[in-house]
């Protein structure tokens, strides 16, 4: 370990007292709950994250901490129930160094629409990772209304400024942990990724890391006036007013209660149309201040090109989706254009699909055209931008499938996550991958950890980088990868000329 490292068994010292994680299992570590800001409750609702009080002795951090506000309930994983205050906690997994110097680090937001989700999620676990050399550090954050709602009177994005707060911890105190504060790898899946890509868009968050990692970037984000919107819906659901002391008069269940309703809805509001196919009721909003330009944007104009970036999105992202019911069906042609009218997408993009995918049924193009909107082309168009922006960015695609009992596994939203991760028997693993992991598949595990690894260690994961004038990409698959030419890939030339500013949702 390094000089600054207070390695003890499981003890470790923090700027607010010492914690103590579990006992070593194979030489890694896990200190679990450990708070980073206050109970963001009371006189501290719905504002910026504040400093948490210290402790004296040994805090005891063997167990994850509670999770924000919420109504999910993910296999696995921890519920909230009424009464838990202290959720803005992080978790941190690392092994014995005994002759080495300080480890990168590798700090991870969960994803969740927003609204749900938490760090720990069995495939979320560190333990993998942590013995390839990174010190693992994951986090709670408020999602939902508590930390995306807008308040009058309230800053946006609190969720986004909780996440600061925790990377503001990781610089003040991962060196007693072994870790590399000069070596921070900020990373994320779907609105973990975009909130990766948000926090690079931000000023609050400039130099708290080094490179960043993020699977599947959702374009979402709210104009304040959409937001606005959406909130004053479900402060009427709730029965209070859509002001900050309406809204601070609605208890966080009643806010949940009210969210569910609401995203239940069809909208009919045009700046927000989007709801009547996929309940998308919270996101980040690009208010000026905590975001001051939505994250495309940002990474064009170059913002964030000394931070190197690693993308990676599945081929069928919306294939889950429709699996878990959380989109509209559509099954009809006269229901494709509807959808392309709510997206604000050029009714070109109907023909081409077909074109591509002649023989398959309306809802497989649906399924396609939506992930590609809202996944597929945001997050290659970001690995774009910011290589053209003078930055370095690598781009990859998860493509592996094979033939499962029941049906085909399909490289799906969330399956590249457990083979990142290293987690592939983890609780609820099956369903995301398709059923028990093969050898193949442990094999493509070992090299997609092994490739976070390397890029968290020294920015280089093992391929070409894309650049002004070539987007090559990573192919993750089974039983081997390859690299791909976006220059000759037809889906990629139906998006060619398409502005994203129509995609604004």
């Amino acid at each position: 370990m390094s000089d600054t490292s207070s390695w003890a068994g499981s003890d470790f010292r923090t700027t607010s007292g010492p914690v103590r994680g579990r006992r070593p299992v194979d030489g890694v570590v896990a200190v679990l709950g450990v708070p980073y800001a206050a109970a963001p409750f009371g006189p501290r609702r719905f504002r910026e994250p504040q400093p948490v009080h210290g402790w004296s002795g040994p805090r005891d951090c063997t167990v994850f901490g509670p999770i924000a506000p919420q109504s999910a309930e993910l296999p696995g994983s921890p519920r909230w129930r009424e009464g838990d205050e202290d959720v803005l906690t992080l978790n941190v997994w690392v092994r014995r160094q005994p002759d080495g110097g300080p480890l990168p680090v590798l700090f991870w937001i969960h994803g969740g629409a927003y609204t749900f989700g938490s760090s720990a999620q069995p495939d979320f676990d560190g333990t993998a990772l942590a013995r390839a050399g990174v010190v693992v550090v994951s986090c709670n954050y408020r999602v939902g209304f508590e930390g995306f709602g807008h308040v009058p009177g309230f800053p946006d994005n609190r969720g986004l400024l909780d996440q600061v707060a925790a990377l503001r911890w990781v610089r003040e105190n991962i060196a007693a942990f072994g870790g590399d504060p000069g070596r921070v790898t900020v990373a994320g899946h779907s609105a973990g990724a975009g909130s990766v890509a948000c926090l690079m868009a931000m000023e609050q968050a400039r130099g708290l890391f080094r490179r960043a990692v993020a699977h599947s970037v959702p374009h979402g984000f709210f104009a304040v006036e959409a937001a606005a919107a959406i909130s004053s819906r479900i402060a009427a659901e709730a029965g209070v007013a859509p002001t900050g002391d309406g809204l601070l008069s609605a208890s966080p269940q009643e806010l949940v209660a009210a969210s569910d309703k609401v995203a239940g809805q069809c909208a009919d509001d045009p700046v927000v149309a989007i709801q009547a196919f996929d309940p998308v009721v919270f996101q980040p909003v690009v208010d000026g201040e905590v975001l001051p330009v939505d994250p495309l944007s940002a990474a064009a104009a170059g913002a964030s090109r000394d931070v190197d970036l690693l993308v990676c999105h599945t081929l069928e992202e919306y294939w889950f989706l429709h699996e878990v019911g959380g989109v509209r069906e559509v099954a009809s042609e006269a229901e494709l254009v509807d959808f392309t009218g709510a997206l604000r997408l050029p009714a070109r993009l109907v023909d081409g699909y077909r074109a591509l995918m002649p023989d398959a049924p309306v809802l497989d193009r649906y399924l396609a055209l939506f992930g590609d909107a809202v996944f597929g082309e945001c997050s290659s168009r970001l690995a774009e931008y910011h290589a053209r922006a003078g930055g370095r960015a690598y781009l990859s695609r998860f493509a592996r499938r094979r033939v499962a009992p029941g049906g085909e596994a399909r490289p799906w939203h969330t399956a590249d996550v457990p083979f990142a991760f290293g987690n592939l028997d983890a609780d609820g693993a099956a369903f995301l991958i398709g059923g028990t992991p093969d050898e193949q598949d442990r094999a493509l595990s070992r090299r997609m950890l092994r490739a976070w690894a390397d890029f968290a260690a020294c920015g280089d994961p093992g391929w070409p980088p894309v650049t002004a004038d070539a987007t090559t990409v990573k192919v993750w698959a089974v039983p081997g990868d390859h690299l791909a030419d976006d220059a000759v890939s037809d889906v990629r030339a139906l998006w060619r000329g398409v502005p994203f500013d129509l995609l604004r949702l």
